[in-house]
């Protein structure tokens, strides 16, 4: 596993220094709450809540690698929407009213193995450790179990109260450009090198032939044909995995890199190989081409940007958008359901 990064502090709101940051740091706390988040909430109240997490996810991961892609997803979902408050866990039943029937959830995979971990706190500590903080440690746990970099989670949100499916209509979209993918960043709290990081997490794990199908055969809604922007030989290379109509078949979203965590994912986005329109909007634009350039060149490993400690950076800034702490939300006994 890789060495555990610590974040440069343990809050979650980064101090702001002198007029010049006034206005980027207004923005940061638009997005991001300032409860109080702190790395080992727990150690007290529920001493085995992290290594529970881990164990649950890397026991699910042997049996299924590509559940660590997917609970990297979930926490995504969850936090765009209303914040990191596990609002995306709850079902909605027969009336299909929750969060998580919004088709911008469409194939979010791992709600069993947030579940499976809560049983087991659950049974060692009842009603301390909240389903948001589950997310969050197994988002970092399946980044480290992908080769990723291992860091330190500030943990304490408790549940949201609230679930409601029209309020994933603000989740990005693979049809998305560059302007409003700033956009919903933006509303977080998220800047530029934030999106061109979170988009990084697509060096591992596939999409479906679902999410291609506009940009091989029906660009823009217009019928006429693929996006202009796509290599030839790769446009023929994506036909040739995903037919017209071919919903199901997935593709590696990093081309020739799909299981590795590694920034190869930024070097296809630069020369072209982006699979998903959303990660190619992001050569559309100069602050994103230049952020994808500083992490491409090959020596960055050894002069900076560092990608591996960036990435972890991001991670939990976005952990911490809108959480709920103190006495706000709840700790659900079961994260399919509120108390």
């Amino acid at each position: 596993m890789a060495r555990r990064h610590s974040s440069s502090s343990s809050s979650i709101v980064p101090s702001c220094l002198g007029l010049a940051m006034a206005a980027s740091c207004l923005l940061v706390l638009t997005g991001v709450s300032e409860g109080q988040l702190q790395v080992g909430f727990y150690s007290k109240s529920c001493p085995g809540a992290e290594s529970t997490v881990a164990s649950v996810v890397r026991q699910s991961g042997s049996a299924d690698p590509t559940i660590f892609p997917a609970l990297l997803r979930l926490q995504f979902h969850d936090c765009f929407v209303r914040g990191c408050d596990g609002s995306v866990l709850i079902k909605g039943g027969g009336g299909s009213n929750a969060e998580v029937d919004n088709s911008k959830h469409q194939g979010l995979r791992g709600l069993e193995i947030i579940e499976g971990a809560k049983s087991q706190l659950e049974a060692q500590c009842p009603g301390v450790v909240s389903c948001a903080d589950i997310v969050a440690l197994a988002a970092r746990d399946a980044v480290a179990f992908t080769g990723g970099p291992s860091f330190d989670v500030p943990t304490g949100r408790r549940d949201g109260k609230v679930s409601n499916l029209r309020d994933a209509d603000v989740l990005p979209d693979v049809h998305d450009g560059i302007d409003s993918l700033r956009s919903k960043f933006r509303a977080n709290g998220l800047d530029e090198k934030d999106l061109v990081l979170l988009t990084a997490a697509h060096t591992v794990g596939t999409t479906a032939c679902f999410f291609l199908q506009d940009r091989l055969y029906n660009f823009g809604g217009t019928g006429a044909g693929a996006d202009p922007t796509i290599p030839p030989v790769f446009l023929s290379e994506l036909r040739s995995r995903c037919a017209p109509g071919d919903f199901n078949t997935r593709v590696p979203l990093d081309r020739g890199s799909g299981n590795v965590f590694d920034t190869s994912i930024l070097r296809n986005i630069r020369n072209g190989f982006a699979v998903i329109g959303s990660d190619a909007a992001l050569y559309n634009d100069t602050a994103t081409v230049d952020v994808v350039d500083s992490y491409s060149g090959l020596l960055s490993n050894f002069f900076g940007p560092y990608f591996r400690q960036d990435f972890a950076d991001a991670m939990v800034r976005m952990g911490s958008i809108g959480v709920v702490t103190g006495g706000a939300g709840e700790v659900r006994k079961v994260c399919s359901k509120f108390n």
